[in-house]
């Protein structure tokens, strides 16, 4: 290691981050955001764990309750960073954990619109408007459960459908990382 930076800092006039820079099996080792997975039929690439971790944190910043935007821009910066995510990533295996990042952001766009109708008379409103009966609406808007729970509740996945999320302009992650990774 020594030998190789020595040469790559005194002959080819590179700096050398010490940090990042080592020697290893690629299979433990990062490389372009990618990690090395042997598998029965050959070697296949995926998005190193830090990666998957950074994209989580960043939906996480887009659909904080308190951010104060319209559904419509919260929907089109998710469809901004996934998309520019997803071509980069997707040439890499992760069906399994686009699965369940579509599951978990639709929660999340389903809480930050549960927060946003905020008062009940409001959340009853909206709630016949999306097609549930007066009594269940009135039942359903006054809930003493949190906004995380309810997200997760019949409540929401009756009145704001998978069809209603697209009708809003949501687009369904893991159709796009499977459309995507069949074109590699």
């Amino acid at each position: 290691m020594k030998k190789s930076i020595q040469f790559l800092e005194e002959q080819l006039k590179l700096t050398v981050n010490r940090e990042k820079s080592a020697v290893g099996s690629p299979l433990k080792r990062k490389f372009l955001g990618f990690c090395i997975l042997p598998t029965k039929k050959g070697i296949k690439i995926r998005p190193h764990a830090k990666a998957k971790q950074r994209v989580k944190s960043k939906l996480k910043q887009l659909t904080k309750r308190n951010r104060g935007r319209s559904i419509q821009l919260i929907l089109k910066e998710i469809k901004q960073l996934m998309t520019g995510w997803i071509n980069y990533y997707g040439i890499g295996e992760m069906k399994e954990f686009m699965r369940e990042l579509n599951g978990w952001l639709k929660r999340r766009i389903r809480q930050y619109i549960w927060k946003q109708w905020k008062n009940p008379r409001t959340k009853r409103k909206n709630l016949i408007r999306l097609g549930i009966d007066k009594a269940k609406a009135y039942e359903w808007s006054n809930t003493r459960k949190g906004i995380w729970s309810v997200s997760k509740s019949h409540i929401l996945h009756r009145s704001l459908t998978d069809k209603e999320l697209a009708h809003q302009g949501y687009e369904d992650i893991s159709l796009k990382y499977q459309f995507v990774h069949s074109t590699y």
